[in-house]
């Protein structure tokens, strides 16, 4: 998968991308509200390494992907998409952007990307994004390109030494054309 932004590539993960992955994977701001804590410079080479075994595609697993610069290739977030296991025409996203690159419009932009991507180049049906419900920052970015609130999950998930709540929001193929025009 290689999706061509404005101002962004989105591509494979390479080891050459360790270092910068590690700058913001390492930021405790950056993973308070992600699935992953902190991780070492050998956490990240490993996790892009066991990633690089992965492709788009295959139901049930998420792929990593490297958000660059489309000038530089310089790695500034990433993103993961992961086909439903049942139903491959239902995606689930999530998306990181380094903290030296936030309040670029950067994660707007890769979102705008994949939703193209998978809902106009692979026909998906619907895309899913479930978001921690503190992340305001995150939620208010899925409202305004136009996903819709669909469940609040209260103290589903324990991570970090404590239970958190999530939302979920989603889009359908048909909503996404919809706001095309």
């Amino acid at each position: 998968m290689n999706i061509q932004t404005e101002r962004l590539l989105i591509r494979p993960l390479v080891v050459t991308d360790a270092h910068n992955f590690h700058v913001y994977r390492s930021n405790q701001e950056v993973t308070q509200y992600q699935g992953f804590d902190v991780m070492t410079l050998e956490e990240c080479t490993a996790f892009i390494n066991d990633n690089a075994e992965k492709s788009y595609g295959k139901p049930g697993e998420w792929v990593q992907f490297a958000i660059a610069n489309k000038t530089t290739n310089e790695l500034i977030g990433d993103c993961a998409v992961k086909l439903d296991s049942y139903d491959p025409r239902i995606g689930e996203i999530g998306i990181t952007i380094s903290h030296l690159e936030q309040k670029k419009g950067y994660a707007k932009e890769t979102l705008l990307g994949l939703l193209k991507f998978l809902f106009d180049q692979e026909n998906l049906h619907r895309v899913v994004e479930i978001v921690d419900a503190e992340n305001d920052a995150s939620i208010a970015l899925l409202k305004s390109i136009g996903f819709r609130h669909e469940g609040h999950f209260i103290e589903n998930i324990f991570f970090k030494g404590k239970w958190g709540s999530e939302f979920q929001y989603a889009m359908l193929q048909r909503e996404w054309n919809a706001l095309k025009r």
